[in-house]
């Protein structure tokens, strides 16, 4: 696409949400030219807490994949929540379908049930309390109960074991994962950089290997990485997640060098959202996320009792 292209087609979608009161969520892995335009860029907490406050807005357009707009729609059950592609899917929360949760929670009767977002609604209205790689650890040291069945992410769980080391962590599945974190790996090539840059603070999320996690200057959420850039004294960071952040980095925190752990590091499900399909979102309305209302009213309680109990900054 070129520039002339980009800006009109922006422009037509700015004019287009207004007058139909609309508004535009986009999480931080979003391609810039959404970022740009939207009303509010955020991670999955951050997204969580805007879309608990939404108020006067006709309808949502959520640009991130299906778990965040189902999220969405299960905190604003009166509000129509569209998603401008439904191919945007995160093979994370495909990893735990209820039927193996409902399992673990039959050999585990006693377990506390802490899912992080990135699963699907059928699942978080299994779950006693949910979380976001930003409050992971704090949901979890809140809790009395010494066993926890967590999902689906085992680094995520290999991150808050650490945290509280008083607690039995059962990752479920055994073996979930993130895509883009995975193809991070170990961490070589970011620490490549950092011999080119010694100066540079290397910032990892908590979804990546445990072995990168270990040679991280900082852990954080992807708001977490943000905030800290903007705080920090640093002038170089090394951002360990994926590209869409750095983007956002360098475009708004101006005077500071942002490089990516590793180049190509890319949700393919995130960039099934376009300017083109959400213009068409806008236009046709289609697309309506849906969430049967008795799960909506399930997951509605581990998704508050999360937005309650967590100290993390939105």
């Amino acid at each position: 696409m070129n520039l002339s292209y980009i800006t009109e087609l922006q422009r037509k979608i700015t004019k287009l949400k207004e007058e139909k009161n609309a508004l535009l969520l986009a999480h931080n892995y979003q391609v810039p030219e959404i970022q740009e335009i939207a009303d509010y860029v955020g991670d999955s907490l951050e997204l969580c807490r805007r879309a608990q406050t939404i108020e006067d807005a006709e309808f949502i357009v959520f640009c991130g994949v299906n778990f965040m707009a189902e999220t969405a729609i299960i905190l604003n059950p009166d509000k129509k929540v569209v998603i401008p592609s439904v191919s945007a899917r995160c093979p994370m929360a495909a990893m735990l379908p209820v039927r193996v949760l409902r399992e673990a929670k039959e050999v585990h009767p006693e377990a506390a049930v802490v899912l992080y977002v990135n699963t699907l609604a059928e699942a978080k209205a299994e779950a006693d309390v949910t979380c976001t790689s930003s409050n992971a650890a704090e949901i979890i040291s809140q809790l009395d109960s010494e066993t926890i069945l967590f999902g689906p992410d085992k680094n995520l769980v290999y991150y808050v074991s650490k945290h509280s080391p008083d607690k039995t962590i059962i990752p479920v599945p055994a073996e979930g994962f993130c895509n883009v974190h995975r193809f991070l790996g170990d961490g070589d090539e970011a620490m490549e950089l950092k011999s080119q840059y010694p100066d540079a603070e290397l910032l990892v999320h908590p979804e990546c290997e445990p072995t990168f996690q270990e040679r991280a200057d900082y852990i954080l959420s992807p708001g977490g990485m943000y905030r800290h850039c903007k705080e920090s004294d640093g002038k170089i960071f090394i951002i360990g997640t994926e590209v869409g952040l750095v983007e956002r980095l360098r475009r708004e925190i101006p005077g500071k060098n942002f490089l990516p752990a590793k180049r190509y590091a890319e949700c393919s499900d995130m960039k099934r959202i376009t300017l083109e399909n959400t213009y068409e979102a806008l236009v046709d309305e289609k697309n309506v996320v849906m969430v049967p209302d008795d799960i909506t009213k399930r997951a509605q309680v581990p998704i508050e009792r999360m937005l309650e109990i967590s100290s993390s900054p939105a």
